[in-house]
């Protein structure tokens, strides 16, 4: 009689069960992160870089008073990295912000301690200044063809000289009380007492349903595209992680004084300029030009209405950026801004974009200004000098540009 050999062998486990299907979901975890590295790849160096300098500083950059203090500290570069992140992505550079935000803040200190018009006023002309020189720097780059390296560099130096010239060399302030609390100032308290800060609360709680809504909705709009999505383990798990962060954040904002108010000024720009970049025309627009200009063209983008328009929208972000800075220092300075536009630009591309154009999101540039930001508060609370927190940053901004050739090569093999 013959002996029945498969009979014998054991079935594989069902999936689902046993030490598989932990193993299984592993792997579809880290394919998905695989195909997926430039979405994520600076998003997990971000926590990295959280985890081993709350480690390093024993805690204290965590510390409710400290992410505070990050927050506000970092926000005038982050409103300047979201303008970025659209210049990039449009294939040009903006090399002359850093010095537009010193020139606004130099025009706001005139109109309001020199002549005492009131702040509401003096910041929609200081945004209309902004514009304006935006504007004049797009016509230049889309209408007669100049590089935008060049005349961002021009204007780097116009701007650099009439702030020396408006303020005569000189510091001017105090700014108003009002316009102090914009850049300094925390949102009230609310409802009844607690031990913590409870519209806070309730807007981080609102910001993750906001969050986990949109995600969902992206996610099923690409389906109906029928778009490449990741697995489903890997959404969920992203969904989880997505709302710890923002939790974590929010109860220890609402432990200290609350949410800053320039956070919600933050906060309107990821989201209104997040929704024009995915959603709508000029969005689409932008990534056009930027990825294949001649295709652009040829399908009927008027690209240098769009180059203009971006630049115009660099120049009020520079703008904003300068009043939030001269307010939360209280003081308009001719030596304001130096290295902002290098400090955007770095953000940008450690937040994914890319040289040649086309790539990038806005909440990319955020997360990039945080690396940058949360680097330099790190190293401070470490005792590391300056001359070495320079050659750190340095040598980040070269591995994450690195990483994204290493990147673009791989998935192109």
């Amino acid at each position: 009689m013959s002996t029945d050999v498969t009979a014998k062998t054991p079935a594989p486990a069902p999936p689902g069960k046993g030490g598989a299907a932990s193993g299984g979901l592993l792997n579809l975890v880290l394919d998905g992160m695989r195909r997926n590295m430039r979405q994520y790849g600076m998003l997990i160096a971000l926590g990295l870089i959280v985890v081993l300098f709350a480690v390093w500083t024993e805690g204290d950059l965590l510390l409710p008073r400290n992410v505070s203090n990050l927050v506000l500290q970092n926000s005038y570069i982050l409103i300047l990295a979201i303008g970025m992140m659209l210049v990039i992505i449009a294939g040009h550079i903006d090399l002359s912000v850093g010095s537009l935000t010193a020139f606004v803040g130099s025009i706001a200190a005139v109109f309001m301690v020199k002549n005492d018009l009131p702040w509401p006023l003096a910041v929609l002309l200081c945004l209309a200044v902004g514009a304006a020189a935006g504007a004049a720097q797009g016509f230049f780059i889309a209408y007669l063809g100049i590089p935008s390296f060049i005349v961002t560099l021009a204007g780097m130096l116009v701007f650099r000289g009439a702030t020396e010239i408006f303020l005569e060399g000189q510091t001017l302030g105090p700014f108003p009380e009002g316009l102090q609390k914009v850049a300094n100032g925390f949102l009230p308290e609310v409802g009844p007492e607690t031990n913590y800060h409870n519209l806070t609360l309730l807007l981080g709680i609102a910001l993750i349903a906001f969050v986990v809504l949109q995600e969902i909705r992206d996610r099923k709009r690409q389906r109906e595209f029928t778009l490449e999505v990741p697995p489903t383990n890997l959404f969920v798990l992203k969904l989880v992680a997505i709302s710890a962060a923002v939790l974590v954040v929010t109860l220890l904002l609402a432990s200290y004084k609350g949410a800053p108010i320039v956070l919600l000024i933050l906060g309107v720009l990821v989201v209104g300029f997040g929704y024009v970049m995915r959603n709508a025309i000029i969005g689409r627009h932008i990534y056009a030009i930027g990825g294949n200009l001649p295709a652009a063209k040829l399908s009927g983008v008027k690209d240098k209405k769009v180059t203009f328009l971006v630049f115009l929208n660099m120049g009020m972000l520079a703008a904003l950026a300068g009043l939030v800075f001269a307010a939360r220092f209280n003081a308009a300075s001719p030596k304001a801004g130096l290295n902002f536009e290098l400090e955007a630009i770095a953000a940008s591309f450690i937040g994914g974009a890319s040289m040649s154009g086309g790539v990038g999101t806005v909440l990319g540039a955020i997360i990039g200004g945080l690396v940058l930001g949360v680097l330099n508060n790190g190293m401070n609370l470490v005792g590391i000098g300056t001359d070495w927190q320079q050659v750190i940053k340095g040598l980040v901004l070269l591995l994450a540009v690195g990483f994204d050739v290493w990147n673009k090569r791989k998935v192109g093999s």
